[in-house]
């Protein structure tokens, strides 16, 4: 690997992670197995879901007890209620809700579907996975955890699958950052013609947790991926920062 390349790689877990599990012990022994030891400033990518069942994010959808609106809509588009009952307690507002899609901003301010509320790859639809409570904040104690344990620095990013406004499929974003600066400000810099750039922030967080959506897929039991050779700007950064609050023409 010369000093000019990226490299993505996907680390396997063997076991499901359970409420309540070591996420730091059972990264240690799928890297363990894959023979792979963490260097200084890689990128470790984790994908929320295990984030959120380690830390008993997970909710039986026998517990719901959905609301009428709830059920109308679920009934209306041949949904569960039970999700779309969860998706509105998770909801910190409405910002669409049209043909059986539910957009909602969730109370750390993201805007996705459902709240962000997910019953795939959980156990087969009895219960779902909500968002941690608070992302960053579990980013940082990984990352922590990290550096006592393996004695190397890193970035980690905990990622997610959002939809995009006018585009089809969904892609990963960060929605949990610690070690990093998640923006790359460019204003104020100038082009290779001259120009003075006044406009442009480049959201690397969500470009990291893109490519290691690459490798890690929905299917893989891939959830954590190293991303290795990637010249980032250290430092204190948050998922927060990714969520725009100025020029916001659509609130």
């Amino acid at each position: 690997m010369n000093s000019d390349e990226v490299c993505v790689i996907p680390v396997r877990f063997a076991d499901e992670i359970l409420p309540g599990d070591d996420l730091l012990q059972k990264l240690g022994v799928a890297l363990r197995h894959q023979k792979l030891a963490l260097r200084i400033n890689d990128v470790v990518v984790v994908k929320h879901k295990i984030v959120s069942k380690a830390e008993g994010r997970i909710v039986p959808l026998q517990s719901m007890r959905p609301r009428e609106f709830a059920s109308a809509w679920a009934r209306r588009y041949g949904l569960d209620e039970r999700v779309v009952e969860l998706a509105l307690r998770e909801a910190k507002r409405f910002v669409r809700r049209r043909n059986g899609v539910l957009i909602t901003e969730t109370q750390h301010g993201f805007v996705c579907a459902n709240s962000g509320v997910d019953a795939s790859n959980v156990d087969g639809g009895n219960s779902a996975v909500l968002l941690p409570v608070d992302s960053d904040r579990s980013a940082a104690r990984l990352r922590a955890q990290v550096r006592k344990k393996f004695g190397v620095s890193v970035a980690v990013i905990i990622s997610d699958s959002f939809g995009r406004p006018w585009r089809e499929g969904l892609t990963d974003v960060a929605v949990g950052v610690a070690g990093i600066k998640p923006l790359l400000d460019y204003r104020g810099k100038r082009d290779a013609h001259g120009y003075k750039l006044r406009a442009t922030a480049e959201a690397v967080a969500d470009e990291l947790a893109c490519a290691a959506g690459l490798v890690c897929g929905k299917l893989n039991r891939t959830p954590v991926c190293v991303i290795r050779g990637f010249r980032y700007a250290p430092g204190r950064g948050s998922a927060r920062e990714l969520v725009r609050k100025k020029n916001d023409l659509f609130r």
